[in-house]
């Protein structure tokens, strides 16, 4: 009977973008406009945005730079920073350009559908920090690459440090196939 292969199955769950609306925006005239921000000056330079769909969160700067947070798919960062142009545009602030949108992060999460043994990938794998009493999982540095992993007993994983859903897939099956070599030495 051949060998099943194990599932791996990845989501994303949360896209870092930043962009510029290329105008300077009062925050202050904003923050008193809109009930779903936060604008306290004293303690951060940023205004947040809460948007309820799709569900994310802005810093938005008076020089117009804005770091969007919580989209799960591209598509969901557009509607959201189009929504953010929308309540900028409340203020009478026109908004002419189409914001260039940079990925900052990309954060996978999901199971390489095998238990993994923590203790012995610590001392097997360069890269990794692993300390059980102060925290579950074990952060593995894909070397060559951006991605960062947080790998648990149970083969969950989290990935971040991507900037797309391409280099994100590409360093999960990197990540597979460094484990399947650890496994082979054995």
């Amino acid at each position: 009977m051949p060998i099943k292969k194990p599932k791996t199955e990845i989501k994303i769950v949360n896209i870092v973008v930043s962009t510029s609306l290329e105008k300077d925006i009062p925050l202050i005239k904003l923050a008193e406009a809109l009930p779903n921000t936060e604008y306290n000056p004293e303690q951060f330079p940023g205004l947040v945005m809460r948007i309820k769909d799709p569900k994310t969160s802005a810093l938005i700067f008076s020089s117009g730079k804005i770091v969007c947070t919580g989209a799960r798919s591209m598509g969901k960062v557009k509607e959201s920073i189009k929504k953010i142009i929308q309540n900028v545009e409340k203020i009478r602030i026109k908004i002419t350009i189409t914001p260039q949108i940079k990925v900052q992060n990309m954060v996978g999460s999901g199971s390489i559908g095998i238990d993994l043994n923590l203790n012995s990938l610590a001392m097997e794998l360069e890269n990794t920090e692993y300390e059980p009493e102060q925290f579950p999982g074990l952060v593995y540095k894909l070397p060559d690459t951006r991605a960062t992993f947080l790998l648990f007993s149970n083969g969950k994983i989290v990935c971040t440090g991507t900037r797309s859903e391409t280099k994100l897939k590409e360093a999960v099956q990197l990540l597979v196939k460094n484990l399947a070599k650890l496994k082979r030495k054995k």
